[in-house]
């Protein structure tokens, strides 16, 4: 079975995150990027697809600067047969309609029944463009998939809701998948995969220009955290403990 996969480069984890001069961006000085982490494992359950299918393409896509060319170097080394680099320099002036739009342009040239992708990016978190991507395809969507089997023409999923619950799914192919931590666990790149990765096809083509809906006007980093307080040792400190909860910070 042909299918897509949806990755997203973003700034490592552990990045300390600073606003750029215009004020709408990060400073990307010394940022170190990667796979978006969610997309790990939205890559590794579309291999298994390919696998338990017994065929078919794993295509990688991803949509930013030249760079990206080597986290989709990664996933060829992976095991995905090939990539596309939707070329954008400017991909921070996008927003998630604007990202979908582009994404779900290609995937239609691809003619494929299941597209994966990772629940959100970790970068803006806001896990809007799996949902939009399958409604403008017009496809069907299951998000935060735990668990995932393909039967003919029905995947029958297992997805994460509110309070710490699943709840069973089955949608009709071809349909979009977000993946959610947990689904699988991503194989490691091997020596033999990296050497086979240099002779897969990586194709760069231009991102379309899609006008945004939405624009950033400013962004800003959070207050610092003030220093904690020392209220005591032991039983003695309660009292004054609870004070400060009741008139400061009125909690209680």
């Amino acid at each position: 079975m042909d299918v897509a996969v949806c990755v997203k480069r973003v700034p490592s984890t552990d990045t300390r995150v600073k606003v750029g001069a215009s004020g709408t961006s990060i400073d990307p000085t010394g940022v170190q990027y990667e796979l978006n982490p969610f997309d790990e494992f939205a890559v590794e359950e579309a291999l298994r697809v390919k696998e338990k299918t017994g065929g078919g393409t794993v295509t990688v896509i991803c949509l930013g600067p030249g760079d990206a060319q080597k986290e989709l170097r990664n996933e060829l080394a992976r095991g995905a047969d090939k990539a596309v680099l939707l070329k954008d320099d400017q991909l921070e002036a996008r927003d998630a309609y604007s990202i979908a739009r582009a994404l779900a342009d290609q995937i239609q040239k691809l003619n494929v029944r299941v597209v994966m992708m990772g629940k959100q990016a970790v970068d803006r978190d806001n896990g809007h463009v799996g949902s939009m991507v399958a409604a403008m395809l017009g496809y069907a969507c299951v998000t935060e998939v735990v668990k995932m089997e393909i039967q003919g023409d029905t995947a029958r999923c297992e997805r994460e809701i509110e309070g710490g619950a699943r709840e069973v799914v089955e949608a009709q192919l071809p349909a979009v998948f977000t993946a959610q931590k947990g689904l699988n666990e991503p194989r490691y790149v091997k020596l033999p995969g990296i050497m086979a990765a240099k002779k897969k096809p990586l194709e760069e083509v231009a991102a379309p220009a899609v006008a945004p809906k939405l624009t950033v006007v400013e962004m800003s980093l959070p207050p610092a955290r003030q220093a904690g307080r020392f209220m005591g040792k032991g039983k003695e400190a309660v009292p004054e403990l609870l004070r400060r909860l009741r008139e400061e910070s009125k909690v209680l």
